[in-house]
């Protein structure tokens, strides 16, 4: 294993030294007891609170999520305590600590304490009522014809049925969720907002992309660029997705509704082409597909998927996600696995997130093992989860003939350029309407949300639809102000494929690789990667592991131009 020069430097520089008086020198007697302060009231608190949620998401037991929540509202309070907040403020202006990782802890548990400096019985109310919104997520079941559907069940119908009743029917039925939470969202929306004012923003938004050290004005003028890029792909991929669904489902263009689009928030498209990527995986094991595939490249993930849920149970949460239990190694991932496209990359997605948080580099303090940035792992899942359509990972992992793969070569591609142009302009929707939600929660949102659906997806609202619709996307109930994260991470995910192609492989073909066996791979992401952890700040990080800022130029190359 080896590191960057940067990298060990700075750690040979913090680690130089082991006697007390040495280190008090260098760090500050202060700092090193609030240090310890913090760690013995948050680590093990935080591991608890991370296997009890993991746990009520599984059962989705109401004690169980009422346990998650007293947990959370334990975890926040120390990071709401306002004296250890001044000691922070005061560390942070001093000019004593200058070793630049205990610099870059305060920067961290600075911004993680902002938050929440506020009034304890509005933290209480927060958690509450968040906890409320998630439970009913995890639980709620669309009901069609009397019978109760699964999300997986609703997106098989969405995708296969062609009776334009049913699919309205059963969109509808998918949106239902919206109206059972709607107004206990407007209500956290507030609360958020509140606190956030208290701390001197102007609203939850602001506060949270500048705490999360992304600048509003930049993501902003990012959007804009990014719109006016992909805008005219988008027409011509939309155009060509109109012309297939008027035949596949016998109406004319003028008559396409969000349901004829085969999903729920038409946020990466049907499948137009003449393609069935569900048969390459419907006879084989996801789970050792994903296994096979990490550890052939040097990232081993067999004790993740020890500890990992990965199929459905009655009450589980249905969507995936990946967990960070203690930050020593114990990383589990949530899924629904079926044998299918949309599962295969789903794992291929959640274990790119579970093998960053695995290879953080344990010498670093508690606080910096995690990710540089919430966009920083999306990117690595998302590099990954991306090759799950491509014809050499296909040929690689399932042995598909070489006639097959020059076959579907073209087709795949036009799958997943599709995929990431629909997508880029769901996330201008979710984006806009968020910063525009929490800037006045009290406007018309039902509309607000509809004229952005028009506007960057180019769908037509349904004749006098008048529901929070809006509310029935999970993210924007529970998990606010974080889908910017995963356009950053679509763009850094392709800066990192050709930086590994051509810098790390040294291809510089055309053709488009998968990695697969190449543990060279692995290294690279491992020790110029993923074991900064949060040691640096994510445009630091960018630069140092590719030699540039963060690019969206090659997010361009690979899929608009």
């Amino acid at each position: 294993m080896f590191l960057s020069g940067i990298y060990k430097s700075i750690l040979d520089s913090h680690f130089r030294g082991n006697d007390k008086v040495e280190k008090d020198k260098i760090l500050g007697k202060d700092f090193l007891e609030f240090i310890k302060s913090f760690e013995s009231k948050a680590v093990d608190l935080s591991r608890e609170l991370s296997l009890s949620n993991f746990n009520a998401t599984i059962s989705g037991k109401p004690e169980d999520y009422t346990k998650t929540a007293e947990l959370e509202l334990k975890l926040k309070k120390v990071f709401a305590n306002k004296e250890d907040f001044e000691k922070l403020k005061k560390f942070k202006e001093s000019e004593e600590i200058t070793d630049e990782v205990n610099q870059r802890e305060i920067e961290v548990l600075f911004n993680s304490y902002s938050e929440f400096q506020i009034d304890k019985e509005l933290l209480v109310k927060t958690v509450a009522l968040s906890s409320k919104i998630e439970q009913t997520f995890s639980t709620y079941r669309a009901e069609v014809n009397g019978k109760k559907l699964t999300d997986n069940e609703i997106d098989k119908i969405l995708e296969d049925s062609t009776d334009s009743d049913e699919l309205e029917e059963t969109w509808k039925a998918s949106k239902q969720i919206g109206s059972k939470v709607s107004e206990d969202v407007i209500k956290l929306v507030k609360l958020r907002n509140e606190a956030a004012k208290n701390l001197g923003y102007e609203n939850y938004h602001q506060m949270s992309l500048t705490l999360s050290e992304l600048e509003p004005e930049f993501l902003d003028n990012l959007f804009d660029k990014l719109d006016e890029l992909t805008k005219p792909k988008f027409v011509e991929i939309k155009n060509e997705i109109d012309e297939y669904l008027t035949k596949r489902y016998r109406v004319q263009k003028d008559d396409l509704m969000p349901w004829h689009y085969q999903d729920k928030f038409f946020q990466q498209g049907p499948s137009i082409y003449e393609l069935d990527l569900d048969k390459y995986f419907e006879d084989q094991n996801i789970e050792k597909l994903t296994d096979d595939y990490f550890s052939g490249i040097g990232l081993e993930i067999k004790d993740m998927l020890a500890k990992s849920d990965l199929y459905e149970k009655e009450g589980k949460y249905q969507h995936a996600y990946c967990t960070q239990i203690d930050k020593e190694g114990d990383v589990r991932v949530l899924c629904n696995i079926k044998p299918n496209y949309k599962w295969m990359g789903t794992m291929l997605h959640e274990f790119g997130h579970a093998v960053y948080d695995k290879y953080v580099s344990m010498n670093l303090p508690w606080v910096l093992r995690e990710h540089a940035h919430i966009f920083t792992t999306e990117a690595i899942a998302m590099l990954f989860g991306r090759f799950a359509s491509n014809p050499n990972w296909l040929q690689g992992m399932l042995n598909i003939s070489d006639e097959e793969k020059v076959k579907i070569l073209e087709e795949t591609f036009k799958t997943l350029q599709l995929e990431q142009i629909i997508f880029s302009r769901w996330v201008q929707v979710i984006f806009r309407f968020e910063k525009a939600m929490f800037e006045n929660p009290d406007q018309d949102l039902n509309s607000l949300w509809w004229n952005l659906v028009e506007k960057y997806q180019g769908l037509k609202k349904p004749e006098g639809r008048n529901e929070p619709d809006w509310a029935s996307k999970i993210h924007i109930a529970l998990y606010p102000v974080y889908y910017q994260n995963y356009m950053l991470g679509e763009l850094l995910a392709s800066q990192l494929y050709f930086y590994v192609k051509e810098k790390v492989l040294k291809d510089n073909s055309d053709e488009t690789i998968s990695f697969i066996g190449k543990k060279e791979v692995g290294d690279y992401l491992k020790n110029l990667f993923f074991s900064y952890g949060a040691l640096f700040k994510w445009d630091k990080l960018i630069k140092s592991s590719t030699g540039e800022e963060l690019n969206p130029e090659y997010w361009i190359r690979q899929f608009v131009k």
